[in-house]
């Protein structure tokens, strides 16, 4: 038996690629009535594409004009890693687009029998223990507020890889909040959080995990990527009638890599801050261009820079030490806030051949490549 999609009103954004087009593929198949959203075309017939820049509420705003006053069913699907886009389009993408549809638009279009999805990551894992680094955006009521948020946040150039998680993050805490809100109106909410999947943006995941072997780890027993179709069922199945007393749901789908966690037998890499401002000072955005500069010349040849020896126990190696190697005894460049002693006493940074970051123990999750995240500890 089929779930029941049949004329129904489903708004996909993100539909051209990866999770979204796999979604809006199968609904089609389903005799959906579907309103694909997404700035690049999608290459299927049978279906209205409205072509959408999340990142502008003005875009938004017209393509809702060209939705029906009803909508059966939303997913939320659109998202972007940060590699490529700067900190603001990261989390206005992730966050401030669904936050901003859903108040704007899908509260006063969905009655009872409604449902909405939308596509997080295990990113966003730890939203209820680390509320307080995002809890002013939850508190936003408007685009304009969020938007001024951000400002606060981070500065215009801002690299994106910690807006990800930090959106994915908000994105978990709002779905549970309308899960409540929406459910006294007879309206599921529910999120799905994908593990690594075989999408658009995989060399973009790769790149932040620290190469292919790193980003497969984090697949669980699997061993290997989730195809874009393994994501969308489950996705489509929250919104199905199947699934009509599921809402609140945070649906990890990660092929057991939670269970490994919960037993004791892989590192958790999640349970860290990921909203410190230190990552939007200059000397860390400086080390960030330099990783991504890195592994863009890593695909043409072999990396011969020395490596930096580091001990995951304790390290020995002072922040100061690694800037002085790594800019060719250039001038250290602290931002205003952060003093020399910060960096001498409190911050480690960790290296390898391949990538090299600074970090703090809370602050960023552990992986075996972008190393691990340690103050160093005192002897005395």
């Amino acid at each position: 038996m089929e779930f029941n999609y049949k004329d129904k009103i489903c708004v996909v954004t993100g539909a051209s690629s990866g999770i979204g087009y796999a979604t809006t593929n199968l609904l089609k198949n389903m005799g959906a009535k579907i309103y694909a959203l997404d700035i690049n075309p999608i290459n299927l017939d049978g279906l209205e594409f409205i072509q959408t820049d999340l990142n502008k509420k003005e875009s938004i705003d017209l393509a809702f004009t060209k939705i029906p006053k009803h909508i059966d069913c939303f997913f939320g699907v659109a998202g972007v890693s940060g590699v490529k886009t700067n900190y603001y389009d990261t989390f206005t993408i992730n966050y401030i687009a669904n936050k901003y549809i859903t108040e704007a638009y899908l509260k006063s279009r969905m009655t009872v029998g409604g449902a909405i999805a939308y596509v997080t990551s295990v990113a966003g894992s730890y939203w209820d223990k680390y509320a307080k680094e995002y809890q002013d955006f939850t508190k936003a009521k408007t685009w304009e507020e969020m938007t001024a948020l951000l400002h606060e946040q981070a500065k215009p150039d801002t690299i994106g890889m910690m807006a990800y998680p930090f959106s994915k993050r908000a994105m978990n805490h709002y779905t549970s909040e309308m899960a409540i809100e929406l459910g006294q109106k007879g309206i599921r909410v529910n999120a799905l959080l994908p593990a690594s999947t075989d999408t658009g943006m995989k060399d973009e995941f790769e790149l932040e995990a620290g190469g292919e072997e790193e980003l497969l780890s984090e697949t669980g027993i699997a061993r290997r990527l989730a195809t874009s179709e393994e994501m969308a069922k489950p996705l489509i199945f929250l919104n199905s009638d199947w699934a009509s007393y599921i809402s609140g749901t945070l649906l990890t789908v990660d092929y057991a890599n939670q269970a490994l966690i919960k037993l004791g037998m892989k590192k958790d890499r999640l349970d860290v801050k990921v909203g410190s401002k230190l990552y939007n000072l200059g000397f860390f955005q400086n080390i960030l261009k330099k990783q991504l500069s890195q592994v863009e010349v890593q695909e043409e040849k072999e990396l011969t820079e020395p490596v930096i020896p580091y001990n995951e126990e304790l390290s020995t190696v002072k922040a100061e030490e690694i800037f002085i190697e790594n800019d060719k005894k250039e001038e250290i460049n602290l931002d205003e806030g952060l003093s020399k002693e910060d960096v001498e006493m409190d911050i480690v940074m960790p290296y390898n051949d391949a990538l090299s970051t600074v970090v703090d123990e809370d602050l960023m999750p552990y992986n075996d490549a972008i190393s691990t995240i340690k103050q160093e500890q005192q002897a005395n």
